[in-house]
């Protein structure tokens, strides 16, 4: 054999794998077909939020009268300059986090495309048009997902932009509108709207971040109202057209919505076309994804997959997480599994959205005798201090023993408020723990333990730091 482990694609998946090998001196082969780092550093995680952040303090500085004695400011925006500042960070973190590690580590990393043929080996061409053939005594799929558009008449003919491309718009549109409400199109849907876009969003199913508690659904959708972004819910789609360079999406029933773009925010599917997976027995799933066992084994026991390809949870934490497993597994039969029990999962608009753990649906469907309760941010100090009480909490519990189940937040810093949860998650803690836990007061980390109090007090009565 070449190499112990050949890995095709170079994402946060492959690169947990390299390392992990690499850490057990096995020697590693890397295969990527475009950009080094894959999804989360080149189109996904790091830009978007790069733009994210910056459409927050345009958005904070015009906010600002909520505070008596400070007025909103004046602030200009130069498309370029933003888009050519997130470049210029998104080509640093990708050389000191990707490409500067690979030389450390010392592993080889091919610029082309793969394929698998016969033996299992990889069938390579360069991007200069050479061809060979490796061979490893394990391989690793990691080559992610990408964007993806449902099968709407006449949306290809019109016209539409993705997440990334979105990202890379010379100019702001006017207006914008955002077919899709979970959290990629949330996100990008107030980006624009906080970059002066007039934003309207679809989303087909009957409220916005559909999937989690309806309690945070309603939270994000007074935001949206709030910042005078349109939301249509419960709205299919059934015809997309071109009327000169404005794009109409016609709705049931008889409804018709233009704007000067259209960004498809649907969803994502794994990247599989042309890797031959066929050829060496890799069974594909009904989306396209890789099949893969609790060890991410596929039914080649030489090849494993990683991270987004297998269609399980797109955080770029899983797939560093499923690159280590995947190498340990295959190098030395570690035999180790994903638990995702306690998986955070955070949706980046502001207030902030997350979420760990079940819903109260999820735990009465377990056979859980399922709890729960809210909290507006009203009854937070933090939040009555930033003068911006948009947001709740809300925990569910099992009422037969007491144990927290999931933790649920619309909030600012809500990312921090679920890294909290998933502690108090894994070492199952009682509500009446949380509720007796020292918690620093004005912090927004407070919010969980209010909550936990309200299972047996009324927490409107009592003083602004009273335990």
């Amino acid at each position: 054999m070449d190499y112990d482990l050949a890995i095709v694609g170079s994402g946060g998946a492959a690169f947990a794998a390299a390392i992990a090998a690499r850490r057990a001196n096995a020697s590693v082969v890397m295969v990527e077909r475009a950009d080094i780092g894959g999804t989360c550093v080149n189109t996904g995680c790091v830009p978007s939020k790069a733009l994210l952040g910056a459409a927050e303090a345009r958005h904070v500085a015009l906010s600002a009268d909520r505070f008596a004695g400070l007025h909103s400011a004046t602030l200009g925006l130069a498309l370029p300059e933003l888009i050519a500042g997130k470049d210029k960070l998104v080509e640093s973190m990708r050389n000191a986090k990707y490409a500067d590690l690979a030389d450390e580590y010392g592993w080889r990393i091919i610029g082309g495309t793969a394929r698998f043929v016969d033996g299992p080996a990889l069938e390579v061409t360069t991007h200069d048009g050479a061809t060979a053939e490796l061979t490893a005594a394990h391989y690793v799929v990691a080559t992610g997902a990408a964007a993806w558009a449902p099968p709407i008449p006449g949306l290809s003919a019109a016209g539409y932009l993705t997440s990334t491309t979105a990202m890379q718009l010379p100019t702001l549109p006017k207006s914008m509108i955002v077919m899709g409400g979970n959290a990629i199109g949330l996100e990008q849907a107030q980006l624009f709207s906080r970059l002066g876009v007039a934003v309207t969003l679809v989303e087909v199913l009957d409220r916005l971040a559909p999937f989690g508690e309806p309690e945070a659904s309603q939270a994000i959708a007074g935001v949206f109202a709030d910042e005078g972004i349109k939301v249509h819910t419960g709205a299919e789609v059934i015809q997309v057209t071109r009327e000169g360079t404005v794009v109409a999406v016609h709705m049931s029933p008889g409804h018709t919505l233009r704007a000067d773009h259209l960004l498809v925010a649907t969803g994502r599917r794994p990247v599989t076309d042309g890797l031959g997976l066929d050829c060496v027995g890799v069974k594909l799933g009904a989306k396209g994804e890789v099949m893969v066992d609790d060890q991410l084994r596929t039914d080649n026991p030489r090849i494993f997959a990683a991270g987004d390809v297998t269609g399980h949870p797109q955080f770029v934490y899983v797939a560093a997480n499923h690159g280590t497993i995947a190498a340990a597994n295959a190098l030395s039969q570690a035999g180790q599994s994903v638990d995702y029990r306690y998986l955070p999962q955070v949706t980046f608009t502001s207030p902030a959205m997350a979420s760990v753990g079940l819903t109260h649906a999820q735990a009465k469907q377990q056979g859980f005798r399922a709890d729960s309760r809210v909290l507006t941010l009203q009854h937070v100090p933090r939040a009555v201090i930033n003068r911006d009480t948009r947001g709740m909490v809300k925990l569910v519990i099992d009422s037969a023993t007491g144990r927290l189940l999931g933790v649920h937040a619309v909030a600012e810093g809500a990312g921090e408020l679920a890294a909290a949860a998933v502690y108090a998650l894994a070492a199952a803690m009682t509500v009446d723990q949380v509720a007796g836990m020292w918690c620093p007061y004005l912090t927004m980390a407070e919010a969980i333990k209010l909550t936990a109090q309200t299972f047996t007090r009324d927490v409107s009565k009592l003083s602004c730091c009273a335990a």
